[in-house]
């Protein structure tokens, strides 16, 4: 089952390098249209309500992948179909790379109104006063922080844990994308959501930092520099995990990142991250070969884990339930002889 699970994700990986998402019928689609109508249900403005709501819009997920795990632990071949299609589902780096190519060649050839008109995929800021430097600086961004949210997480919780790990990781980004964002109607109702969001984030997103660093030189950024930037300015963002990668990404880039976002009736101003000019339609090109190199080195270590790591955890557990098991008949042989003394 480790291999049946390391063979799924790698071809799921290869699905989405190959096809990107599919473009009609989309799982993650049907499943917001579903996550939509319980809000409808279940919205409250106080987090309680929001908890219930989280915990019925990935509950539901994860019982469904828990059941085809189930269903599947003695049939590695159907298991890996199974882990490649929800591999696949969930992914997001063909896509994320194609829109950051996209919005490259629109400002190259100066068509401000297209690129603001594409930066709706990426982002939800306001496109509309935003020039060159400010559009390709959200693009960035986006990439930076995607490639950890759509690619880098889904692939470690799948490796951690399947087909559960797969499809609760996918409910649980999109729920933030959903109600996770600061407004009057989510501030308190979303908190829930956001906050495991951000908690099953906090490795993904370090771990994404540092593969940054790592493949800088595949689009002639320098290791030293996205190293030092990283240490430096990691922290500054005012998300916990968000920050990890969009650093790194400043660094391997050579430019600076963060700044004043206007969003569709709010705005928030960044600490700066990275030292440099602000970012061009050029540097777009780069941080899409960087999104690509760093998935395939988080590929390398999630189809490595469930032979390797993952398969002396399941082996260290299965010896403390039996260990539990034989220490729990032995309690019951003794209890059950002292009662038999006693009467």
């Amino acid at each position: 089952m480790a291999a049946a699970n390391a063979v799924g994700l790698v071809a799921g990986y290869a699905l989405d390098t190959l096809l990107g998402d599919p473009r009609r019928w989309h799982p993650v689609a049907g499943y917001g249209q579903a996550v939509a109508a319980l809000e409808r249900r279940t919205y409250r403005p106080d987090p309680l309500a929001g908890a219930v709501f989280t915990g019925l819009a990935v509950g539901a997920p994860v019982l469904l992948g828990v059941a085809a795990t189930l269903a599947t632990r003695h049939r590695p071949v159907s298991r890996a179909v199974l882990v490649a299609a929800g591999t696949w589902t969930v992914l997001g780096g063909h896509t994320l790379r194609h829109e950051a190519t996209v919005m490259r060649r629109a400002l190259r050839r100066g068509d401000l109104l297209a690129a603001r008109n594409r930066l709706g995929h990426l982002c939800g800021r306001d496109p509309a006063l935003l020039e060159e430097p400010e559009l390709a600086r959200a693009t960035v961004e986006s990439v930076a922080e995607n490639t950890s949210d759509a690619v880098v997480a889904p692939l470690l919780w799948g490796a951690f844990a399947g087909l559960p790990g797969l499809l609760g990781y996918r409910a649980v980004n999109t729920l933030d994308a959903m109600v996770g964002h600061r407004s009057p109607r989510y501030a308190r109702f979303g908190t829930p959501a956001a906050r495991l969001d951000d908690l099953l984030n906090l490795v993904p997103a370090r771990l994404t930092g540092l593969l940054t660093i790592a493949v800088a030189p595949t689009a002639h950024g320098e290791r030293e520099q996205a190293w030092r930037v990283w240490r430096r300015d990691r922290n500054d963002h005012p998300s916990p995990n968000a920050g990890q990668c969009e650093a790194a990404m400043a660094g391997a880039l050579g430019v600076r990142l963060g700044g004043r976002n206007v969003y569709f009736g709010r705005s928030e101003v960044r600490p700066f991250l990275g030292d440099g000019p602000r970012p061009e339609a050029r540097h777009l090109k780069r941080a899409a070969r960087i999104s690509g190199a760093v998935g395939l080195a988080a590929l390398g270590v999630a189809a490595v884990y469930p032979v390797t790591l993952g398969r002396l955890v399941a082996l260290a557990a299965r010896h403390g339930r039996r260990t539990a098991a034989r220490h729990g008949r032995r309690t019951v042989a003794r209890t059950a002889g002292a009662v038999t003394g006693r009467w």
